[in-house]
């Protein structure tokens, strides 16, 4: 490597690190101009900036200023014609308030004058009502005698005239009556004698489901009914015949005919169940050994000979062989002792039956008789507010008293 000697102190150093060094110098004064230049023109632009931004400062302080005046202008120019505006407004108001209120107080002038009008035209109104109220009053009393004998003379005219009414009513009822008696007379006796046996035969079946209760076909001789009587253990215990007839007269033959059907049908009991009872007899009882009834005591009487067969067969059962007792319980049947139990029995049967139609026929009258007071008073009524309403005309008001009653009654 080159060497370089100094000529002053003979120092001898390398020419690349002289060269370097000198190089390094140029180059480090090179940067330190340039960067003090750089800091110079930075602290030129610094303070160019700064003083720019004071005077933005300024000037933007200088326009707020400028702005908040214009502002403050501006609102009090604004705020001028609000309150204008609102003055003009709450004036209308005001004004439109005060006509209304004067409309109004028209108004009630207007309101109150008519009331007092009319209160004067309703107290007008009073005086005459209170005047024609006296006035009909007194014509009311002045009339009254004349309007109650009116009244009685005409509710007795009305009751000759019901009277003859019913009385005529009564004759065509009773005329119509016999002829629908006449007519059903005429009808067939043997579909009746029918109607009766089927009816016997409905009512022993009913009953006494137990037992048996043949029927004798028509065009056969004999009863027209025999009722086998079975005991609890469905035993055979006796029997009884029934004839029925429904005829006006009793034919004397019927005891005799039915005596020898109750021979054919070997049966312990006749009964005969007839309309029309014998000359000799008013009510059920016994007759030639064969009892007589009507058909609304078979029922009883039935029972009552159905139990004695029961009782004689239980006899039987248990006694046979014993003939005095048998005469004796012969005898007892037959006797006046037993007829007369038996008649106590349907007797207080028909006694019930009698006591529940007289009940009936007692509450049918009472009915009848409060429909007919209804309607008397219904017509009096009515024609006592008509008379009243023919004289004082338009100015009775109706009334719901004096309107007539509804005319229908409860069933």
């Amino acid at each position: 490597m080159d060497k370089i000697k100094c000529p002053n102190c003979a120092h001898k150093f390398d020419v690349e690190e002289a060269l370097s060094g000198k190089l390094e110098a140029q180059f480090k004064a090179e940067y330190e101009r340039k960067v003090s230049e750089q800091a110079a023109k930075f602290n030129a632009e610094r303070q160019a900036f700064a003083k720019e931004t004071e005077a933005f400062e300024q000037k933007k302080e200088k326009e707020n200023e400028l702005f908040q005046e214009r502002l403050a202008k501006h609102i009090e120019k604004e705020k001028e014609v609000i309150q204008k505006s609102t003055q003009e407004f709450f004036e209308q108001q005001l004004k439109a308030l005060t006509e209304e209120n004067e409309k109004k107080k028209t108004e009630n002038r207007e309101l109150k004058a008519a009331e007092i009008s009319l209160l004067k035209r309703e107290n007008e109104l009073k005086e005459k009502a209170e005047e024609m109220q006296l006035y009909l009053d007194k014509k009311m009393l002045e009339q009254q005698t004349v309007l109650e004998e009116k009244g009685r003379a005409k509710e007795r005219e009305l009751n000759v005239l019901r009277e003859k009414e019913y009385q005529k009513k009564l004759d065509d009822q009773k005329k119509l009556i016999d002829e629908m008696k006449r007519k059903a007379e005429q009808g067939s006796m043997q579909m009746q004698g029918e109607i009766q046996e089927l009816a016997l035969e409905d009512l022993l079946t009913t009953s006494y489901p137990f037992d048996d209760i043949a029927e004798v076909g028509k065009g056969t001789r004999g009863a027209d009914c025999v009722q086998t009587v079975r005991n609890a253990m469905q035993q055979p215990c006796g029997k009884i015949v029934y004839e029925s007839k429904r005829t006006k007269n009793f034919a004397g033959d019927w005891i005799d005919k039915l005596k020898q059907d109750q021979i054919t049908a070997k049966a312990d009991i006749a009964v005969l169940v007839t309309e029309t009872m014998p000359s000799d007899m008013e009510r059920f009882g016994e007759k030639d050994g064969v009892w007589i009834c009507g058909f609304h005591e078979v029922k009883s009487l039935s029972f009552v000979l159905r139990e004695m067969i029961l009782k004689t067969h239980s006899v039987k059962s248990s006694q046979e062989n014993k003939g005095d007792k048998m005469e004796l319980l012969y005898s007892y049947l037959t006797s006046n002792e037993f007829v007369q139990n038996i008649q106590r029995i349907v007797e207080n049967y028909d006694g019930m039956i009698n006591q529940l139609n007289s009940e009936k026929k007692a509450m049918l009258k009472i009915w009848a008789q409060r429909e007919k007071s209804i309607w008397v008073v219904q017509e009096n009524i009515s024609s006592l507010f008509g008379s009243i309403k023919g004289i004082a005309g338009n100015a009775l008001s109706t009334s719901n008293v004096l309107e007539l009653p509804d005319t229908r009654v409860d069933e």
